[in-house]
């Protein structure tokens, strides 16, 4: 999991600050065609993103979410303040006052952010956590000028262009989503249908939770969880891809994210959890 390490992680902040790539030049084509625009690519940068006191995070809406809604904010399992749910755990309506450092868009602070209760977190079938503010997106809005991020309710695509932005970190990491993963199993855990990033991703201990934005939509599509460290099997921080026959493969230094669109159904008026709504299949307790 993408947990901050003790010791080592400031000197990897400071790694894969390089020049920005060159752009492929095609031959000129002097044949008359229509040239199609290129799709429009939205700027992506850190507002609306959170920092945890071990993770990162962001601010959300379902798309059906009202100005007047309490806010929720999208992390990991794996990152809640209690320690790591077991396997087979689900928590809902948990009192919690965790805090969380909002960011504009340069990466700057702008206000601290107090949660009311966790109303779901997991590690079963996938590793997401999400509180609930004692604010609303509409107070956001109007104290801090900072808007929520849009969860996607569709599946991601292969292929599409995305951005990690970890507000821990202050960081973003550029790829492509490389494919899904039929289960991804790591220690006592296993995750269905996971992103797999392809390798320009390479994200670091306390990147965990960042959002996965697509950066045509501006939407999240996934919320970062974990990577293959040392090249192990199946084992804490090495998790290997298990495909529908059982055959396990290890993709060593490859990042994972959660999809996020199987949150969407599961929320009702007022930003309710209720996982009994039609379409929700997140993890029941």
């Amino acid at each position: 999991m993408n947990k901050p390490l003790v010791g080592a992680l400031l000197s990897l902040t400071l790694v894969g600050a390089g020049a920005a790539p060159a752009l492929a030049v095609e031959p000129a084509d002097h044949t008359a065609t229509t040239t199609k625009p290129a799709p429009a690519v939205k700027a992506v940068d850190f507002a609306g993103t959170v920092a945890l006191s071990n993770c990162s995070g962001s601010l959300i809406r379902t798309p059906s979410s009202q100005p007047n809604d309490p806010a929720l904010i999208l992390s990991n399992g794996h990152c809640l303040e209690t320690g790591f749910p077991g396997p087979g755990e689900v928590i809902t309506d948990q009192a919690s006052s965790r805090t969380f450092s909002l960011l504009n868009g340069s990466a700057g602070k702008v206000a601290t952010l107090r949660a009311s209760k966790v109303a779901y977190a997991t590690m079963t079938d996938t590793d997401i956590s999400v509180y609930q503010l004692n604010t609303t997106y509409a107070q956001i809005q109007s104290r801090y000028g900072i808007s929520a991020l849009t969860l996607n309710d569709a599946h991601p695509a292969a292929g599409t262009a995305i951005k990690v932005v970890s507000g821990y970190w202050k960081r973003t990491y550029s790829c492509n989503v490389d494919g899904f993963v039929y289960r991804l199993k790591e220690g006592d855990w296993t995750w269905k249908d996971s992103v797999r990033y392809t390798s320009a991703c390479q994200t670091i201990g306390g990147t965990s939770g960042s959002p996965v934005i697509d950066t045509a939509t501006g939407k999240v599509v996934a919320v970062n969880n974990t990577g293959n460290e040392d090249g192990e099997s199946c084992t804490e921080n090495n998790p290997c891809e298990v495909d529908e026959n059982g055959n396990v493969t290890v993709h060593y230094k490859i990042n994972y994210a959660q999809e996020t669109y199987i949150i969407v159904p599961c929320i009702g008026a007022g930003n309710k959890f209720d996982l009994s709504r039609p379409g929700c299949t997140l993890p029941k307790p």
